[in-house]
This record gives C-alpha cells, structure tokens and sequence, in this order.
C-alpha cells in the first residue's frame, strides 16, 4: 500500500514542485520514497513519484518506482495471489531478485502484457508504468475500485496521483471547484456520486476500475476494460452445494488477503459481515485475531453486547473505541482538507476515529466486511425486490409472511415497508433520494437530476445488487475506507472484493439469496459452526450510523456563528433556510445526513476552493 503521482507530457516538473508532492504523499507511505524521470525519444517527459508503506518483502530492494529492464513501475495496492503468479513464471524460466508483489506484478507484464497480467492477478492496485523502449505509459485500476487514481489532462500532458492533491502539487495549482457534483452531493447525497464520471474538482477525472490506459510518445490514448461484472445464473446449482461452494471461496479469499510481513487488525461490528471474515481468520487459520471495534452510545446503533459475545466465544484480543465529540469541527475539518473532498457521510468521521486507536497499537493493515451485502444481498430492499422475482413460485408466500413477520417491523424508510412496492412499479426508486425535492429547496440556483441505473442484468434483484457494487455504495466506502486508513498510513483489505467469489455468487439463483427473513442466507450458512450463532440468527441491520446531533450542537452560539458565518456555501445555499435547520429540535434520518452534508460543503468550499 503506497502513494503514486506522476507526468507525462512536453513539459517538465521542477524539483521544488516534486518534493512538495512527496511531502505530501508521506501519509500514504511513511517507510521510503522515490522519483525517475524518463526522457522519451519522442521528446516527451515522464516522471514517476512513490511513496511506500513497506507491507510484503521489507527489504529496501522493493523500494519503488521498481525497475526492470525498459520497464519500471510505481505502484499502490496488493496482489494477493502473487506466490501462485510468482511460481508460474519461475517454471517458465523467470528469475526474481526480491520477495515482493511489486516485482512478480512488473514480470507478468513484461511476460504477457498489461491486460492479462490484470485478468491474471487477484488484488487491488492502481499502478502507473512507463515503457522506455515504447515510450509508453500504462495506467491501471483494479476491479472494483479499491484503489484510487486520478488523472488531469493538461494542455502539456497527463497529471496523475492517488489523491487530487499530488495532482495539484504536480501541476502547480488547484483546480476550481465542479459546483456541479457539490449541488448533487447536496441534494442526492453520497449515493449520487459516482453515477457520473465526475469529481469534486473540473478538469480531473478518476481512471476508472477495470480498466487499462495507455499514453504512447504522441500523448494519444487508448482504453481497455480487462474485466466485465456480469450475472449468469446456474438454474441447477442446489442451495446446499452453494453453501458448500461460498465457503470454499470465503476461505480463499481470506487466506489470500492475510499474506504480509506485517500484523493485520481487524474491523469488527455486530453485524454478520466483520465475524464472518473474523470467525474464519480465528477458527480457519488460526490467526491471533486484534480486533477494534467503534462503540456507539446510541441506543439505536449500540452493538456492545453482540460484540462482546463474539469476542467472548471466538477468544480473540479486542479494543473498544469510545465515540468522542470533542472537537468535533476543527477535527472535521482537518479531515475535508485530507479528503479533498466533503466527508460523504458522518459514520466516515467516526471510522476515522477507529483508524486513529489501530494506528496507535502499530498496525499497519486492517481487515473490514465492504461489499458483502452487494455480493450476498444485504439491504432492506432487497427483500421487496427478491419477493417481485420470486412472485410466480411457491416460494412466494412463506417469503411474504416471513417478511411481514420479521422485516417489516424494522424498517424506517416510508417506502419500503410496502411489500408490493415493486410489484407494482419494478423502476421505482424514490426510496433512494429521499427528501431531495426538500433539500432543493435550500439552493439558489435549480438542481434536480432523475435518479438513474446502469443495465447489467434482466434480474431486478441483481441489477440493483450490481449498481449498488459498481456506482453508488461501494465506491464511496472505497474512497473512505483508503483515505481514513492512509491518514493513519494503514492499508485496508475487503475479502469480499474478490473476484472468484464475485463471479460465484453471481452464478448463483436468485431463490437462493433470501429465506424465511433472513438476507445474506448464502453467507450465513457457509459460515455457520465459524462465526457465532447470535449473529447468524440476527435479522436486524444495524450499520455504524450516528445522528450528527450527537456531536454538532447548534444551541452553542460559537457553533451556531461558525456554522452561519459568511463563505462561499451561501453563494449557492440560502443562508436562512439552514437556520431554521438548526433550529429543528428533532431530525429524521434523512434531514440529519442533509445537515451533515451542508456543514462539509461549507467547510469544503471555504479550504478547497482554487
């Protein structure tokens, strides 16, 4: 897990601006840095900047930008099944001077080229690769997104980074502000935000997962995507033997992703995604389990005894970390101006509060359950949707009456605790903006954008499950998940992100997801005799959440002054109407996330603005 940035292009970057960069990039690789430059025959310029958290072979000889003949390589992430890659070209006559990813990452594209050598490894990258006998520089993000890169595309050439800021060191100033995607993330919230291929920042982009660009030493370029998500189901696969076939990738995945040099921690809550992947850590492979979880003094969201039970019974060594609220704006603050970016939702402070305590006790790795309700099926809605696709089977009615009996009482949303919701109309999804035509209200200028979904499959279930993966939820824990963990110079890894046990549950019907109430029923029996039966048999979904109340009070008049105080917010948002917000005693969820998303803007605005 490291920092990238670089250029291509006719210009040049002087030194000044690359040693700001690097400074910058420290956070994200605090072990060791490096620079090449490259002059191409074509009379163009790169440059490659790195930055390591040293995680597999520790020895300096894995130091980047790693070169290798023509090739060298800055590259940010993990490729878990790098000793099977390793072997593999060993047999074919490939020798290796270190231990490290790094290099079998490097020798399988040199050996078969940028696109299989992405098909072939299981991991999570975003690496930039310059060519020097072909003048070519290769970038590339893994599958699903963990990893990040953004590109600038200048009059004089491609800016890159793994954040916007080494963008903006690189290139030598700021980018202005897209109001645009700021209207939306107010308005729609963080689900809207990686619909459209937009950033916070006009004229930068995100080299998007899945695929591989290639700049040539004319500054053209091309784009391949190595891998397509697709839903192809095995109508004669038996539940039992898709039970038997999850727990077989389950175990996979997870001993993949605990291969490093250096401890792991893992993230554990009282849901059914962080002790499964913890049971199996424990019970599987008998790994000395650190487990940190967030306690919530909300009564709503108190997950105490569940993980006390678990730890309890899986014995394993555990850190609770109190939720505080002291300073809760400066420290949010100071949390926007790393970002780049407003923090999308509040549970995101709070998580960073999480990497703070395992920062403290040395880790430098953490293990957490992202994606598991997109791959299993996880959500409230998906019960409806699962009822529409089961509608003409004899599962049908008991799948109902468990539904009634057990969902129903615990859902919030208005719109989904109608059964037939999307029976009668399959599109709708005003369950997921919810209170936008409200929140428009504050601007002053008009926004609306018509909630929207990509087509990957003729299942509703799946296609909802897929865009939640590729274009609402998922990609905004990544972004998260990896600039919380950086701050703290952690790396993050999400066994469910894999790409075996993607494409396994999408082969597996539909019938098989949901039963008697319970969501997740692929996951849950696969791990049942690991993880602890208290949370296999909980129906409820909690989800770290926290009204951001709890830790804002506008009744103090230095908040209520900070939070009205003159800045660009009120050039787009109506100054009074968000008094009155303040002066709401009591806010539903919905109006809570808004208040929260006004408060980033306003800071985001004041400290991110070219």
């Amino acid at each position: 897990m490291c920092g990238i940035a670089g250029y291509y292009g006719l210009g040049s970057i002087a030194d000044e601006r690359i040693q700001y960069c690097l400074n910058l990039m420290e956070r994200r690789g605090p072990d060791a840095s490096g620079v090449k430059r490259f002059r191409a025959t074509s009379g163009r310029n790169c440059v490659l900047l790195h930055s390591r958290l040293s995680i597999i072979d520790l020895d300096d000889r894995a130091n980047q930008p790693f070169q290798d003949g023509a090739q060298s390589i800055a590259f940010n992430g993990e490729i878990y099944n790098y000793i099977e890659l390793r072997e593999a070209l060993e047999v074919e006559g490939r020798t290796f001077r270190t231990q490290s990813d790094t290099e079998v990452l490097l020798a399988e594209i040199s050996k078969r080229g940028a696109f299989e050598a992405a098909m072939r490894a299981e991991g999570m990258w975003a690496f930039a690769m310059f060519d020097e006998e072909k003048n070519t520089l290769t970038l590339s993000r893994d599958r699903f997104g963990e990893k990040p890169l953004y590109v600038h595309r200048g009059q004089d050439g491609v800016y890159f980074g793994s954040e916007p800021k080494f963008v903006f060191a690189l290139l030598g100033r700021k980018l202005p502000i897209n109001e645009q995607h700021v209207l939306r993330y107010l308005v729609n919230g963080y689900k809207s935000l990686y619909k459209q291929k937009e950033t916070f920042f006009l004229g930068l982009d995100e080299i998007a997962p899945r695929t591989i660009v290639e700049i040539d030493g004319e500054g053209n370029e091309t784009r391949q995507t190595y891998w397509e998500p697709t839903f192809q189901p095995n109508p004669d696969l038996r539940l039992e033997d898709a039970v038997d076939m999850a727990r077989e990738h389950l175990s996979r995945s997870v001993r993949l992703r605990l291969r490093s040099d250096v401890p792991l921690a893992f993230l554990l809550s009282g849901g059914v995604d962080s002790n499964v992947l913890t049971a199996i850590a424990k019970r599987e492979f008998d790994y000395d389990v650190h487990a940190f979880t967030i306690m919530n003094k909300d009564e709503r969201y108190d997950e105490r005894t569940l993980v006390e039970e678990t730890v309890e019974e899986l014995q394993i060594r555990h850190t609770s970390v109190p939720v505080t609220q002291e300073e809760f704006l400066p420290r949010l603050r100071e949390l926007i101006i790393y970002h780049d970016a407003p923090v999308y939702t509040i549970t995101y402070y709070v998580q960073w509060l999480l990497m703070q305590k395992v920062h403290e006790h040395g880790y430098k790795i953490t293990v957490s359950g992202t994606g598991a309700d997109e791959v299993f099926s996880g959500y409230y809605d998906h019960h409806l949707m699962h009822l529409r696709e089961i509608r003409e089977t004899a599962l049908y009615e008991p799948t109902l009456a468990a539904w009634k009996e057990h969902i129903q009482p615990l859902v919030r949303n208005p719109y989904l605790s109608d059964p037939s919701l999307f029976q009668d109309n399959p599109c709708l999804r005003d369950h997921i903006y919810l209170g936008a035509d409200e929140f428009s209200t504050f601007l002053k200028r008009p926004f609306a954008e018509t909630f929207f979904e990509e087509r990957y499959a003729e299942s509703l279930l799946r296609n909802r499950m897929m865009n939640e993966m590729f274009h609402e939820s998922v990609p905004v824990i990544l972004h998260e998940d990896d600039l919380n963990a950086m701050y703290y110079s952690i790396e993050n890894r999400s066994p469910f992100l894999d790409r075996q046990l993607f494409e396994f549950c999408y082969s597996v019907p539909d019938a098989h997801l949901i039963r008697d109430g319970f969501n997740k029923v692929l996951l849950r029996d696969a791990a049942r005799g690991m993880a602890p039966d208290h949370i296999l048999d909980r129906r409820m979904k909690v989800g770290f959440n926290a009204p951001v109340r709890a830790f804002l009070n506008p009744d103090q008049p230095e908040v209520r002054k900070e939070l009205l105080a003159d800045g660009p917010l009120f050039d787009i948002v109506h100054r009074e109407k968000m008094s009155e917000l303040l002066d709401e005693d009591s806010l539903p969820n919905s109006k809570s996330k808004f208040l929260f998303n006004l408060v980033n803007t306003k800071i985001f605005l004041e400290e991110l603005a070219a």
